[in-house]
């Protein structure tokens, strides 16, 4: 059992080792701290925390630094969270104001989220298996090429290129629209893609050149449909890991193919379990199953028209959670804001 003094104690490690890199001694403690008692006593503490497994010496006659379980209870004792600065708020609102698609406004996230926290940034899109199809647009580019725009009632925006190799008459052009749109619009996506799949399976033997391009587009929007339905992430800031690469004991490989491969992450800010401020963090060897051991995931959800997702931070272990946690919070409760804002306008 860990006393109150104790895990003042770590609280001081913590933050030592994550601001110099360096093992952290009774000494040190007492000389950076006000803690009104002896280093003797400071030495006792830290004997009662390695016995906890919450500290440990890297080699022989060393200060001690964290361990997984002592950097989980650090973050489960957090009584705060470090406000962030006047210029931190500005580089949020700076790099999320404005108009764009939902891609441009998570890409945007991201490069917010990697600058105030220097790790990996990373955003769930919402899952749009349950968003309906709210319009369709289609816009010839001239050379037989048709842009084809679909837009869910929560707020994704996608293009998509189809060939269709004849040019059309704006008459001709309404007839497709229409012809797509009554496939797809006021359906949800699973509904969509399934009355896609219907209207394919019933080509004209003998296509007319307007039932040509339908059936062209509807192939594309098929594809499109299926990405709907599939978790994805953006992210940014992966440079990062290099920069931090003495942080980890073994490679940085592991980390580099999550973040490739996406699959791995998915899975694991879905299964995160939030505190009651809606924040979630899962330490160093808690990320074993998904062969992160040696990472620290961060996260807290945002809402755009009651789906909601996180957005979060991945890097080393020894990491400021206080300031990452805050950020993390404060970029997901604008993202929603922003989010919200656009649907009412």
């Amino acid at each position: 059992m860990v006393t109150d003094r104790g895990l003042q104690v770590l609280r001081a490690i913590v933050q030592d080792f994550v601001d110099t890199r360096e093992p952290v001694g009774s000494k040190a403690i007492v000389e950076r701290h006000a803690f009104g008692v002896s280093a003797a006593t400071i030495r006792n503490d830290m004997a009662l925390l390695e016995d906890e497994e919450l500290i440990a010496a890297p080699h022989t006659s060393s200060g001690r630094v964290p361990t997984d379980k002592g950097y989980r209870v650090f973050v489960d004792h957090l009584s705060e969270l470090r406000p962030l600065s006047p210029a931190q708020r500005t580089a949020i609102t700076t790099f999320l104001e404005g108009p764009g698609d939902l891609d441009d406004v998570l890409a945007r996230t991201v490069r917010a989220l990697t600058q105030l926290t220097g790790q990996v940034a990373i955003v769930q899109y919402p899952s749009f298996a349950r968003a309906n199809v709210s319009h369709v647009e289609l816009v010839q580019l001239g050379g037989g090429r048709m842009l084809v725009i679909l837009v869910t009632d929560t707020g994704r925006v996608s293009q998509r290129l189809a060939i269709v190799r004849d040019e059309f008459a704006e008459e001709d052009l309404a007839r497709i629209r229409a012809d797509v749109a009554g496939v797809l619009v006021g359906r949800l996506v699973r509904e969509g893609a399934q009355s896609v799949d219907e209207r394919l399976a019933a080509v004209d033997p003998v296509p007319t050149p307007t039932s040509a391009a339908t059936t062209a587009i509807l192939r594309v929007v098929a594809e499109e449909l299926e990405e709907f339905r599939h978790d994805r992430l953006v992210m940014a800031g992966a440079a990062n890991l290099a920069r931090s690469e003495a942080d980890f004991r073994g490679s940085i490989y592991p980390l580099l193919e999550a973040i490739e491969e996406q699959v791995t992450l998915v899975k694991l800010m879905s299964e995160m379990v939030a505190d009651e401020q809606g924040l979630a963090a899962s330490i160093g060897r808690e990320n074993e199953p998904f062969g992160l051991g040696e990472a620290s995931v961060l996260a807290s959800e945002y809402d755009t028209t009651g789906v909601r997702a996180r957005v979060g931070v991945l890097g080393p272990t020894r990491m400021d959670y206080p300031t990452n946690l805050a950020a993390v919070r404060a970029v997901a409760r604008y993202l929603t804001r922003m989010l919200d804002e656009d649907e009412n306008r």
